[in-house]
């Protein structure tokens, strides 16, 4: 079953909103959306570093597009340095924080960490999807909540639609063609705090893609 769209506001289109909730702990390398693990990659991938301290990222998250979208390929992936956490502009896009990528046709396989840094979660965390008849982000999980008797925590975040943005909207554009990037996911900081991803303590990450590009962006808002 696929939302119904029409055109809403600020460019984006309106939608049920398409939730992700937590389904429990996941193998490292799970195919498919999840958070956490190690990520599916081409064999030539080169784990990012952090322009500024130039340790080695954490993984945060990989996204199958078809799950974003009908008839999507390949995998979103970001990556975010946390090895002094609020020293490397890691919220921004293009300070050199963190990293986000689309992986096409070439993925072989997942690509194990390197042996320094701080590069992976402490939990692997698979994903359902809830579908949930609100046009704003931010009204869907108390909807939710009282749907399925749940915590809000068990939401991990949406994908496709537009982004609920916690402040100004900041929607990158593509660094090759200067088009305005397509909104792909946007990942709350976990379930549990003691595996959950940093984004300021109660702060959202958005992740973009360009589709004629095939690049992407990531960044974050509290």
């Amino acid at each position: 079953m696929h939302p119904i769209l029409f055109v809403g506001i600020a460019g984006y289109p309106a939608r049920v909103v398409k939730l992700m909730t937590y389904s429990g702990p996941a193998a490292a390398d799970a195919p498919g959306t999840r958070t956490g693990g190690m990520p599916y990659a081409p064999s030539d991938f080169e784990w990012p570093r952090c322009r500024e301290c130039e340790g080695p990222m954490q993984f945060l998250a990989q996204v199958s597009m078809a799950d974003v979208e009908l008839g999507g390929v390949g995998l979103f992936s970001a990556f975010m340095c946390q090895n002094d956490p609020g020293l490397c502009d890691e919220w921004d896009p293009r300070a050199g924080g963190n990293r986000a990528f689309i992986f096409l046709a070439d993925v072989t396989g997942t690509l194990p960490p390197p042996g320094d840094g701080v590069t992976l979660l402490d939990e692997t965390c698979a994903v359902d999807f809830e579908q949930v008849d609100v046009e704003d982000y931010l009204d869907a999980p108390e909807q939710w909540c009282e749907r399925s008797g749940r915590s809000a925590r068990e939401v991990l975040g949406q994908i496709g639609g537009r982004p609920a943005w916690l402040q100004n909207d900041e929607t990158p554009s593509c660094d090759i063609c200067a088009h305005r990037m397509t909104f792909v996911v946007q990942l709350e900081e976990g379930h549990d705090h003691r595996t959950s991803m940093n984004f300021g303590g109660g702060g959202c990450g958005y992740g973009f893609r360009c589709h004629t590009c095939a690049t992407a962006a990531f960044l974050w808002q509290r």
